[in-house]
């Protein structure tokens, strides 16, 4: 009777029993590029073109070289420790002291260990860093069976994960495409075999009736299987955790990030074509690299403000990329070496030149620390619109055409119509003293319509229309008219020359939180994602470099030997310093707890109060 219904109930899975036809896991190879600048002392190597010239090249990211690195002066400090990594060490709490606090004495000394931030709270505590630490120090596979709702063990307790939750539940769909790393490779075989064993003594009948249920967690997917949306997931999760407490939040822009490039006014690049009738002056031409990259902003401290979706900042930017096809690491070769420099280049696993991948990898992370750094320039700032009062936004270039209809108006013109207009001409709207066309009586609506047909009667109580009451005056009160909102049609939108729309946020306050008053650059951190890995790079970006991203040129005034935009000699910027952490394992318990220390000391250090950090003297509160 129910047998049309067997398919609607799933058939019950054995836990114990291991998937079967699992892809091979993905290889682990992080990448290896690490370029290194020349010494400011002596003429680096020579470009022979500018700087915009030379990245406004690029059109493909394959494009991307080690010429483009070393025309920015990238300079790569690999394994670089906390104290490296914070301008300001001072901010680095003492998390040893911290883990020996036991939970009286960390009540007593929670408020001693809050500092005041740039927001006008304060920052959280030894209490609220203990908690974090105990939630990230759950065991996966005790975390993993909260997330599932599944019963513990006999004789131990359900984990509980707090505001860790959503990081577990991200970390068990990780788990289902990458192996816990966690658990030792003999740990795993044992646990296989003891499955396998499990599964052969259930299928044979000889499994004894009070056996538990073993429940694992094992891979099912290959990790370049897994959508690149599961990475941002986990990063954003995992970041909550911290930015949080700071007063600050993750969360993507409302308009595509974007570094823009403007070549000077003097290139040869951006000047109009003869046909456009514009004078023989150069003008800029602007191009611009997209990222996928996320902000950390931080909360406005109203509550109207937060609620109409203002941010402040950006602070940081969030890195998290899906390429998993970085070459293994190469072995140096045996064979002795007739010079110690030759010998040091062999050992060098930085020099991968033909490592397209690791190339491109640096190169959007450089992208993602560049445009943060020209969003938090942007403060007290007014937006300039690419292409404004340029040739190409306010000349007409159609060819010279008679102008007419277009498109589909050529269709909807009938005998009674009226021309249109030319193209090019904004759209008028219909004058005041013009007449209404007048609708055309019933009368004469039936005699062009010929003899009437012959007329059915009705059922009783029914009334038939008469003719004359059929017709509807759709024009007795003119042409319907644009609405006042400003809204035009497809085409007349298509017409109107103009620059391209506005690419600043309204919603975004730009500020350069967490900058050093006085300096001439300005420390960018970047919270880099591959794999189930974290990394955070502190990348120090000159504001000349900045300028000359923008179009500006030497003059002048700038002292011989400062370098040019050409590249003969020392840079004028100096040169892009880039210091990275070493990757930290999400499934390893001390090595995310290494991580959230690293992400606490970069969100302490960006929500100082200035006042406090540099000046040493008390600050004076306002309404106390």
């Amino acid at each position: 009777m129910f047998g049309s219904f067997a398919h609607i109930i799933p058939a019950p899975v054995d836990a114990a029993k291991p998937p079967q036809d699992v892809p091979p896991p993905t290889p682990i190879n992080f990448p290896r590029c690490h370029p290194q600048a020349h010494s400011q002392d002596g003429p680096g190597p020579e470009q022979p073109l500018a700087l915009t010239s030379l990245l406004q090249g690029i059109v493909r990211p394959t494009e991307v070289s080690l010429a483009h690195f070393e025309a920015l002066g990238v300079h790569v400090i690999q394994g670089a420790s906390a104290a490296d990594i914070i301008p300001d060490p001072a901010f680095i709490p003492d998390f040893g002291a911290w883990d020996q606090l036991s939970p009286d004495e960390a009540h007593s000394t929670n408020e001693s260990t809050r500092r005041l931030l740039n927001a006008g709270n304060l920052s959280p505590g030894c209490l609220i860093y203990l908690d974090r630490k105990r939630e990230l120090s759950i065991p996966n596979e005790a975390a993993f069976r909260a997330v599932r709702r599944i019963a513990a063990p006999k004789g131990q307790s359900q984990a509980r994960l707090g505001n860790s939750f959503e990081f577990f539940r991200h970390l068990e769909v990780f788990a289902s495409f990458w192996d816990d790393t966690s658990v030792s490779k003999s740990e795993r075989a044992k646990q296989d075999a003891a499955e396998s064993g499990a599964s052969d003594s259930a299928e044979a009948g000889t499994a004894p009736v009070d056996t538990p249920t073993c429940w694992t967690f094992s891979r099912t997917a290959s990790g370049n299987q897994m959508p690149p949306e599961y990475r941002h997931n986990i990063v954003t999760a995992f970041l909550k955790l911290v930015a949080y407490d700071f007063g600050c939040n993750v969360s993507a822009p409302r308009t595509e990030p974007r570094l823009y490039i403007t070549s000077p006014a003097s290139s040869p690049g951006g000047s109009p074509p003869a046909s456009s009738g514009s004078s023989a002056s150069s003008t800029p031409r602007s191009s611009y690299f997209s990222s996928g990259c996320t902000f950390i902003f931080r909360t406005p401290r109203t509550r109207e403000a937060a609620r109409a979706g203002i941010v402040e900042g950006p602070l940081a930017a969030v890195s998290a990329r899906h390429t998993t096809s970085f070459p293994p690491l190469r072995p140096a070769p045996a064979a002795p070496t007739s010079s110690p420099a030759a010998a040091s280049a062999a050992e060098s696993p930085g020099d991968m030149s033909t490592d397209k991948d690791s190339i491109m990898d640096l190169a959007r992370e450089l992208v993602a620390a560049l445009l943060t750094a020209q969003h938090r320039a942007r403060q007290g700032k007014t937006e300039k619109r690419i292409g404004q009062d340029a040739w190409w936004a306010t000349k007409r270039r159609w060819g010279g055409g008679p102008g007419g209809p277009i498109g589909r108006e050529i269709e909807m013109q009938s005998g009674a119509d009226q021309t249109i207009g030319d193209k090019d001409e904004p759209p008028t709207p219909l004058a005041a003293s013009s007449p209404a066309p007048q609708s055309p009586s019933a009368d004469a609506l039936v005699a062009a319509e010929g003899p009437a047909a012959p007329r059915l009667d009705l059922p009783t109580g029914l009334r038939r229309p008469s003719r004359a009451t059929d017709v509807v005056p759709l024009m007795a009160k003119g042409p319907k008219r644009l609405k006042k909102s400003g809204n035009l049609p497809v085409y007349d939108n298509y017409r109107r020359v103009r620059p391209p729309g506005p690419t600043w946020d309204s919603k975004t306050k730009y500020a350069a939180i967490g900058r050093r008053s006085g300096t001439d650059y300005d420390d960018v951190f970047i919270i880099s994602s591959l794999f189930h890995h974290i990394s955070v790079l502190r990348v120090r970006v000159p504001d000349r470099l900045l300028e000359v991203l923008e179009g500006a040129s030497l003059d002048d005034s700038e002292p011989v030997g400062a370098g040019d935009a050409e590249g003969q000699g020392p840079k004028s910027w100096g040169r892009l310093e880039v210091w990275r952490s070493p990757w930290y394992d999400f499934f390893k318990v001390e090595e995310r707890l290494a991580a959230m220390q690293l992400i606490w000391s970069m969100m302490a250090y960006l929500m100082r109060k200035e006042e406090e950090a540099e000046g040493g003297e008390d600050v004076t509160m306002e309404n106390a």
